[in-house]
């Protein structure tokens, strides 16, 4: 049997007439009833764009040229923009993102829950735009053909690592040191055996975890012994999974010696973490989005406040200042442990985590038969549409859901709706500038 044949593309650019955005941020056109998804192409703009993929319904183009640009293009703060998979708007305005990601949340509430807010807020700025990422994961490969090593992210719609040499997107302490970490790599004996590196970034200290395949022979140990003196970071190394990962520079001193931190000053309280734990990439955001959630929660002194897929407390300890008793549960064991350090760092104790399955009906467990006055929730991308069935059992008078993806949270909205919530007001927040990622917050009460 043959294999088949891949459709040769046009080579000659085509001119696209681009009338709306997509909700991966890329431009639309059709052209003979067709329709054209345009990467770099925004409303109302005429682009010659080249042909990258065809299907029977729809083709797949990339931006070569703006013959008429819209009043919403900005030139790229990064070179490597136009290619990087890591950002897709940074073409685009800082308003017109803010509005592109308002407009996606207004979609996904009419057409998933087929509700919407009582009030829309304004949206909540990031501080900053460029410099503010603090997680990160860079891929790394060695290319025999060009005999070099490249650091980055995927490019655009393929599985190719972008060639740069800085990200400007990425907090400075890392992202002014792709180049330098690009010639580390390519010094190692162990060059082809590096897979990725994990980067965090805390108030204070910088780490990156480098994924060696194969144990590293003392020489390239030292390398990256000096590689993190020489530009201030902390070193690990993670020889096969997540367990396994621990901290080559400094050398640890315990437990706590391989933990970053950051702080929530509004709350007095200094978070400790480790590396490879869940936070938010966005410093400035996190302070802005915690405040709004503590003050739609409203708590007071006596009230029980359930705070669900709580990680290590980054809501739950800040709820737990306003004097409530504060319940956090958590489906991974480590972030529970990590929760009861930091209460146990920070003095508080009116608070309790739990560990727990978060994908059926848990009302039956010990920490939740009291019921709850207040609730917070911040699932992953998937949602919570089970859990949302079950919260009505507690009691609480008010809920304030945060989410990473506002399809789930549109759908787990019309649940909470038909089961005896009002949803009063909802919004963006702009955790990930330059991107099509939509972060927002959403207050639901008890009618």
């Amino acid at each position: 049997m043959s294999k088949r044949r891949r459709k040769v593309l046009p080579q000659e650019p085509v001119r696209c007439e681009i009338e709306t955005l997509g909700h991966d941020g890329r431009g639309i056109a059709r052209a003979e009833g067709k329709v054209q998804f345009v990467d770099g192409a925004l409303p109302g703009e005429t682009v010659m764009a080249k042909m990258v993929s065809t299907r029977s319904k729809f083709d797949e183009l990339r931006t070569l040229e703006v013959l008429e640009a819209a009043p919403d293009r900005q030139q790229p703060p990064c070179e490597f923009a136009d290619l990087c998979g890591g950002c897709s708007l940074q073409h685009m305005s800082a308003d017109a993102q803010i509005r592109f990601k308002e407009d996606t949340l207004r979609e996904h509430f009419a057409h998933f829950g087929g509700i919407e807010p009582q009030e829309w807020i304004e949206p909540m700025r990031s501080p900053a735009t460029l410099g503010y990422r603090r997680k990160a994961r860079l891929g790394v490969r060695y290319v025999k053909a060009r005999e070099s090593v490249l650091v980055g992210f995927r490019e655009k719609r393929n599985s190719f690592l972008t060639d740069i040499d800085r990200c400007v997107v990425l907090d400075p302490r890392i992202g002014d040191r792709i180049k330098p970490l690009r010639e580390l790599l390519h010094g190692m004996v162990a060059f082809d055996r590096i897979a990725q590196v994990e980067v965090a970034c805390g108030d204070d200290v910088a780490a990156m975890v480098f994924r060696n395949m194969d144990e590293l022979v003392p020489e390239d140990r030292e390398k990256l012994i000096a590689f993190g003196q020489a530009h201030d970071l902390h070193i690990y190394l993670q020889p096969k999974g997540p367990d396994t990962v621990h901290r080559i520079w400094p050398e640890s001193s315990g437990r706590d010696g391989e933990r970053l931190s950051y702080s929530l000053d509004e709350f007095d309280l200094t978070m400790k973490y480790h590396p490879m734990d869940f936070t938010q990439v966005n410093a400035g955001i996190n302070q802005n989005m915690v405040h709004r959630a503590v003050e739609w929660l409203d708590v007071q002194p006596g009230e029980r406040v359930l705070d669900l897929f709580c990680g290590l407390g980054n809501f739950t300890l800040p709820l737990a200042r306003k004097g409530g008793r504060v319940v956090g549960v958590e489906g991974d064991d480590a972030m529970v442990v990590r929760g009861r350090e930091n209460a146990q760092l920070n003095g508080l104790d009116n608070v309790e985590f739990f560990g727990a399955d978060l994908h059926g009906d848990f009302t039956g467990q010990s920490w939740a038969k009291e019921g709850f006055d207040k609730i917070l929730i911040d699932p992953p991308r998937s949602g919570a549409e089970d859990i949302c069935k079950y919260l009505t059992a507690f009691g609480a008078s008010r809920i304030v859901y945060v989410s990473c993806n506002p399809a789930t949270l549109a759908r787990d909205a019309g649940v909470m709706v038909r089961n005896g919530y009002r949803l009063v007001r909802a919004g963006v927040m702009d955790m990930f500038p330059h991107t099509t990622h939509v972060e927002s917050i959403a207050l639901f009460e008890r009618e």
